[in-house]
């Protein structure tokens, strides 16, 4: 008997990839877009649920700190949390020792008690609070890697040791590579276990790629052949069911060069660390003296749709929440006589003068 095969849209949902999503750390979105976790809540607010699968994310460096491994290490971290395989490349002698440094998920204990601020000052009759939803985090590391969408994961706290001696990570070294052909090859096998295609595999991955375009690596004066090696790297992860995600540093690299890696990237990010003793900044924003760095969300990826991406926010201070736990926020704007009130409400603008005498306009 004749099989009719219907025809789709290549905007379509690969609902193959996507059918288990909900054991395996995913999570659906809009335009048949399927999100995977940064490892930070917040930021996965920010771009609106994730790092989309298939897509290539790239973070600049910060020539003054590494603020950057924050961002990597918890990414690297949650993946391994659920069980997602993970490659990761570094220009270190030994890539594996860094795992070492990846955080753990934080007690249920530190979890109750990190409410949000806006809660502090909001009192709620008890017969009232059950009909408040409040969502409790479920980490439990030894139910197979069952894991929450995003967990808060402790800084102070290595990642324990099952995780990281698991057969799911492969770590490359590009310290003194010639080139980059080895990298590539080791990047298309690990992208072809997860490929889309009919039959392929509905687990997704992870890539890491720490401070690409190094001095330690000898391919560091070949611009051309990096900027071949992430165009085919974000083709190749377009088919597949992986989040790249790559740091450089813009500052060692030629103007030309740095537009061309920034355009390819899917979402564009990138951090800078704050002076120690900034006086006008700490005068203009409130919550300075909190602040460890400064993130900047320059592009966001989105699939499968041409509608642009309108945040409500560009720029937001990086800060550790009880030194734990990496938090981003909006940044606010300190009061404008100086003082040091949390409101605005005694601020009088230009209704009136000094001599509390009105104007008429």
């Amino acid at each position: 008997m004749a099989t009719t095969r219907t025809r789709v849209s290549s905007f379509a949902p690969n609902l193959s990839s996507v059918k288990s999503s909900q054991h395996l750390g995913l999570k659906n979105g809009p335009n048949g877009a399927t999100f995977i976790s940064s490892g930070i809540s917040d930021l996965d607010k920010i771009l609106g649920g994730g790092f989309t699968l298939g897509s290539l994310v790239m973070i600049m460096e910060d020539a003054e700190a590494p603020h950057h491994m924050l961002l990597l290490r918890n990414f690297m971290s949650q993946g391994l949390l659920h069980r997602q395989p993970l490659l990761y490349s570094s220009p270190s002698k030994d890539p594996r020792g860094f795992l070492g440094t990846l955080p753990s998920p934080g007690s249920s204990k530190d979890d109750i008690s990190r409410e949000p601020s806006h809660e502090k000052d909001l009192r709620i009759a008890w017969q009232y609070k059950k009909y408040f939803s409040v969502p409790q985090l479920n980490i439990n590391t030894n139910n197979g890697g069952q894991h929450d969408y995003c967990n808060d994961l402790d800084l102070r706290k290595p990642l324990e040791r099952h995780f990281i001696t698991s057969n799911n990570v492969d770590c490359v070294s590009i310290q003194n590579s010639q080139n980059l052909d080895v990298l590539k090859d080791r990047c298309a096998e690990f992208l072809a276990q997860f490929s889309r295609n009919e039959g392929g595999s509905s687990s997704a991955g992870r890539i890491a790629i720490q401070s690409f375009c190094s001095p330690q690596c000898k391919y560091s004066d070949m611009e051309w052949h990096m900027l071949s090696f992430i165009r085919s790297l974000k083709g190749m992860a377009r088919s597949s069911n992986v989040v790249v995600v790559v740091t450089f540093p813009p500052s060692l690299l030629s103007p030309s060069c740095s537009k061309r890696l920034q355009h390819m990237a899917d979402t564009l990010l990138s951090v800078r660390a704050i002076p120690d003793e900034d006086k006008e900044l700490a005068k203009l924003l409130t919550g300075y003296q909190d602040m460890v760095g400064l993130l900047n969300v320059h592009k966001v990826a989105r699939l499968n749709t041409q509608v642009p991406v309108i945040l409500e926010a560009t720029t937001f201070s990086i800060k550790l929440q009880k030194r734990k736990y990496l938090v981003f926020e909006c940044l606010n704007q300190a009061p404008v006589d100086g003082s040091g009130g949390s409101s605005y409400g005694n601020y009088d603008g230009c209704s009136r003068s000094t001599k509390a005498v009105s104007l008429d306009f």
